[in-house]
């Protein structure tokens, strides 16, 4: 590869900012392709810690932080009469201990201005890509480089566009499927109660989880419910999610005085992630090349670390170190969808539990203080590929639910 000259970015969403803001500070000429057309509201408004770090190398916290939530910890709701919560202070050794709850057209905002600063060159035009060949390669059109003002093809080419997959679609990628076929319902409402002010609520259903995200104003909700069952409760998004949340018995009470104050947006396609994420002269990041699921808040995490990775890996210049960057990000999508998936079948419920109730006890006093650094840094996003810590939880969740049944916690 050698020295790069230009790189053009699909997609000015977090990942394709960030990624744009970082090539540009190490003197890299930057076109990013940014639209500007954005649904209503979009998931990934609950920031885990681990994402605050990014947000202050980008130089835009006390912006964020000005119109947001503060967040100090988590709550999950096991059903009407259980539920736990943790604070982000009581984590052993933690480097970050809190995080916000953000409007997400504002912090997206914040994030592409910080590109703009960076002198990244912001083009509000589609991209279109063609093959280049036979060769694992791809170009712009001309037309698009006409718009964007490129004398010559950029010499590499980054897919940040989130779920469309436009590089995987054209070059028949193929994808890695989760389990579950859920499908995610997502608006904001008023009157909508929370435990603990600031807190992410994760609440498990009859069917399904709802996300509680505390945000100004208001509280942001998604359902995500298997998609065969959902369409029981109507046609639209609105009518589904409506009827679904007048009909769960755990969310019902606190949900019928609540005002929905948005549409109803809908998603479906993620718990996906690419085989291939680096080509000839391409590179995917963030959505583009996986998004697992929205239970652990991980979706704005993932973005920003596979935009610092690649961009590491881009001023290297060399095929070797962008190998290095899909093996990370694959590496890193796996060990969350392994997580999640002891969400969906009860086997983390069912240890949290546990957990609370041996913690008080001498045995439990013992080990506590090595479980609170170890555990709870995984959902933080600061030991979420750590080996010792993701051994630990496989161990726990496989040997230490003290005969306890994790299918009374299944996710249905």
């Amino acid at each position: 590869m050698g020295q790069l000259g230009c790189i053009a970015i699909l997609g000015g969403g977090p990942a394709g900012a960030a990624l744009g803001t970082f090539l540009a500070r190490r003197g890299l000429d930057v076109v990013l392709f940014h639209q500007g057309k954005r649904p209503p509201i979009i998931v990934g408004e609950s920031l885990v810690p681990a994402v605050v770090p990014y947000i202050r190398r980008l130089g835009i916290e006390d912006e964020v932080a000005g119109y947001s939530i503060w967040k100090g910890g988590a709550t999950f709701v096991f059903d009407r009469d259980s539920r736990l919560s943790f604070r982000f202070d009581e984590v052993r050794k933690a480097k970050t201990t809190y995080s916000y709850n953000v409007p997400r057209d504002r912090f997206d905002a914040s994030v592409l201005e910080a590109a703009r600063r960076a002198g990244v060159r912001v083009v509000d035009h589609p991209a279109r890509l063609a093959l280049e060949g036979d060769a694992d390669r791809v170009r712009l059109s001309d037309e698009t480089r006409e718009a964007a003002g490129l004398s010559r093809p950029p010499d590499f080419i980054v897919d940040a566009g989130g779920r469309r997959r436009i590089l995987p679609r054209l070059l028949g990628i193929p994808a890695v499927d989760g389990d579950r076929r859920d499908t995610a319902l997502h608006a904001h409402f008023e009157g909508i109660e929370v435990e603990i002010e600031g807190n992410v609520h994760t609440d498990r259903l009859e069917h399904g989880w709802l996300w509680r995200i505390p945000l100004p104003g208001r509280v942001s909700m998604g359902a995500v419910v298997d998609s065969q069952y959902i369409r029981k409760f109507g046609e639209t998004p609105e009518q589904q999610f409506d009827n679904f949340l007048k009909h769960d018995p755990v969310i019902r009470d606190y949900a019928r005085p609540a005002r929905r104050v948005t549409p109803v947006v809908r998603y479906t396609n993620y718990q996906s992630r690419c085989t291939r994420g680096v080509g000839g002269n391409w590179a995917l990041a963030g959505d583009s090349f996986g998004f697992v699921d929205p239970v652990f808040s991980t979706g704005m995490l993932l973005a920003l670390q596979s935009a610092d990775w690649l961009a590491e890996a881009l001023s290297r210049g060399t095929p070797k170190a962008l190998a290095r960057y899909e093996k990370r990000v694959l590496h890193n999508l796996a060990c969350w969808q392994r997580v999640i998936g002891w969400y969906y079948d009860g086997r983390l419920l069912t240890l949290f539990r546990v957990g609370e109730y041996v913690r008080y006890r001498p045995i439990g006093r013992m080990l506590d203080f090595h479980f609170r650094k170890h555990i709870p840094r995984i959902f933080t996003g600061e030991n979420a590929t750590h080996p010792y810590s993701l051994a630990l939880i496989r161990f726990m969740v496989n040997h230490g639910l003290a005969g306890n049944d994790p299918d009374a916690l299944r996710v249905a």
